[in-house]
């Protein structure tokens, strides 16, 4: 009887110890779910902080004004326009200018 029972006790033993290191691993597990939780709430506030600037960015006003100061580009008016005038000869389409020996 007393192998029985000495058995029994380290079958007991071995089973308590593995249910405390799955639990262990349980709250291990949890943490780390809360962590990654929390950083995608960060992420996705950061984004959309990003989403924002990037929206105020590109107004057309600041557009313009970015245009006007560093590329040195002016509104357009009929006074700067030039127009392309098209001559007799480029008038022609391309498939009545074919050549008959």
């Amino acid at each position: 009887m007393s192998r029985v029972s000495f058995l029994l006790m380290i079958a007991v033993m071995v089973s308590a110890l593995y249910l405390v290191r799955t639990q262990y691993e349980s709250r291990s597990l949890t943490t780390e779910i809360d962590r990654a939780t929390n950083e995608a709430r960060r992420l996705e506030t950061e984004n959309d902080r990003l989403d924002v600037e990037r929206r105020a960015q590109a107004t057309p006003l600041r557009v313009e004004k970015l245009a006007r100061e560093q590329l040195h580009m002016r509104t357009i008016t009929p006074a700067i326009t030039q127009y392309a005038t098209v001559t007799g000869s480029a008038a022609v389409p391309a498939a009545s200018a074919e050549v008959h020996p």
